[in-house]
């Protein structure tokens, strides 16, 4: 009788909220249009002899796309209604994002379109959890081994795909938040959701189809899953998504995603790209790619702030000082961190939420994203010396180091690093296929062959290169530094900065 007199509640706040959810929504956890158009990006480049030399990349400006007649054609048209479009020109017409581009307006339309299919079709979809059925869901896989199920979602799902700081986490994230909290959905990064299925896999280790079980055990916690920065380039991964997603789809899952390439563009390259070709063919079934084409960089929109990101060779001093700096009076020595699987990281230096590595003590070891993952949960910032060029010497390396970037992006971590060039310089060297296609010679007294020699022709180091700049970029930002204060601030005892929470 209680669960029934709490579903009742719950479905009556439900219909409640479909009419009025605008107002009951706060701010977006990244507002990547946030513009500050009067100050470029500043780097600080430390020779030996310690003189300080400013490396200042282009300063950027952007102007309104966004007409105020396409804007008040929005905004009376869907008076009425709530979703992430609505919630986004709520916030231009507020301030609180300071401007738009038309690219984002067009993929907004394909989010509010989406938002007003699965809240018409929530029932069919079976995504309130108080309504659902805890008895079904749990005899779901007992039952499936006699009676052949299948429930594909009424709704097709979106995949997100551009180039980088283009804003598509921040518009799936308002996507994601303009949706009723009692649904079944889970918001997560495609790392984090990946490092997961494997851990539940070795749970299951030694039945039939462990994968079935773990597909029924996320559908059964979240239908509306949302992945964030989906990226194949491990080969484990590669095998077993197809049949993973299979599952998935077939339990009723919605899949909302944003990624870097385009669904036929996955995986390019990889090891035995033949079996994961069938994965992109479900995904293009079950989800509508919509490309967001903005040329703007909106990470790089940003003002830089000294003393976090020095270039230059031997500057372990200048790096331990500042770290002493930031930990105050607190004593600095090794700490151990439990990351998944019963497995341990060695901190060399921790304390007061910040701990300190050398570049390969992180990036030239067999860590990956579940070790990165599990620093990070303890630690809120990141001292890290020496990350040199990157290139064909230091492949492994620099795979390492864009995973590194990308959890401490995801977990909104403060970075302090001493690095032999700037963000664009120490990628320099990497380039894709087409890219190595079209590079000429740099001398005349060079031959082609010598030249490419220096290169390191890498499609997926060469895609993710573009990304790993943009967000060292923003990370060094006047913006992201004080967001990250005023974080640390509110919560003294804070030893995670994000949303990575495991399924």
């Amino acid at each position: 009788m209680r669960r029934v007199v709490v579903g009742s509640v719950w479905r009556f706040r439900s219909a409640f909220r479909h009419r009025n959810y605008s107002q009951w929504r706060g701010f977006v956890r990244r507002p990547k249009c946030l513009v500050d158009n009067n100050h470029g990006c500043d780097y600080y480049r430390i020779p030996v002899n310690g003189e300080i030399d400013r490396f200042v990349c282009s300063s950027f400006t952007v102007s309104r796309t966004l007409s105020t007649d396409a804007a008040a054609k929005v905004t009376i048209g869907d008076v009425n209604r709530a979703g992430p479009l609505v919630e986004y020109e709520r916030r231009i017409a507020a301030g609180e994002l300071l401007d738009g581009d038309a690219c984002q307006l067009g993929t907004l339309r394909e989010l509010q379109r989406l938002y007003d299919e699965i809240v018409e079709k929530a029932d069919a979809c079976q995504l309130d959890r108080y309504a659902s059925s805890q008895k079904s869901t749990r005899n779901r896989w007992f039952w499936s081994r006699f009676i052949p199920q299948s429930s594909y979602a009424p709704v097709k799902g979106l995949y997100l795909y551009g180039g980088v700081g283009t804003g598509k986490t921040m518009l799936m994230d308002l996507f994601f938040d303009q949706l009723p909290s009692h649904w079944r959905k889970k918001r997560i990064h495609f790392h984090d959701f990946m490092l997961n299925v494997h851990s539940r896999l070795q749970k299951h280790k030694g039945v039939a189809d462990p994968l079935e079980v773990v597909a029924g055990e996320i559908s059964d916690e979240s239908i509306l899953l949302c992945l964030d920065e989906f990226m194949v380039t491990d080969v484990a991964d590669a095998l077993i998504l197809n049949r993973l997603f299979g599952h998935l789809f077939s339990n009723g899952v919605i899949l909302v995603a944003t990624s870097n390439r385009a669904p036929d563009n996955l995986y390019e390259g990889g090891l035995q790209r033949d079996l994961f070709l069938p994965f992109i063919s479900t995904l293009k079934e079950r989800c509508i790619a919509h490309q967001i084409g903005s040329a703007v960089d909106y990470r790089k929109l940003t003002s830089a702030e000294q003393g976090f990101y020095f270039i230059g060779k031997g500057l372990s001093g200048l790096l331990n000082q500042k770290f002493l700096e930031l930990i105050g009076d607190h004593k600095a020595g090794p700490q151990e961190v439990e990351v998944l699987m019963g497995r341990k990281l060695q901190v060399p230096l921790g304390a007061n939420g910040c701990a300190y590595f050398k570049f390969e003590e992180l990036c030239e070891r067999p860590l990956g994203a579940a070790d990165y993952f599990g620093l990070f949960k303890r630690f809120h910032t990141l001292a890290l010396e020496g990350v040199p060029i990157l290139g064909l010497d230091n492949r492994t390396s620099a795979y390492r180091f864009v995973t590194l970037v990308d959890v401490m992006y995801e977990n909104r971590a403060r970075l302090l690093c001493s690095a032999e060039g700037s963000p664009l310089e120490l990628f320099k060297s990497i380039v894709t296929i087409s890219e190595a296609q079209h590079e000429a010679p740099r001398t005349s007294s060079r031959s082609r062959r010598n030249d490419d020699l220096d290169l390191c022709v890498d499609n997926e180091l060469g895609f993710a290169k573009d990304r790993t700049i943009s967000r060292l970029t923003e990370m060094n930002s006047k913006e992201y530094l004080e967001q990250h204060a005023a974080a640390i601030a509110e919560k003294p005892q804070l030893h995670q900065v994000g949303n990575a929470d495991a399924l």
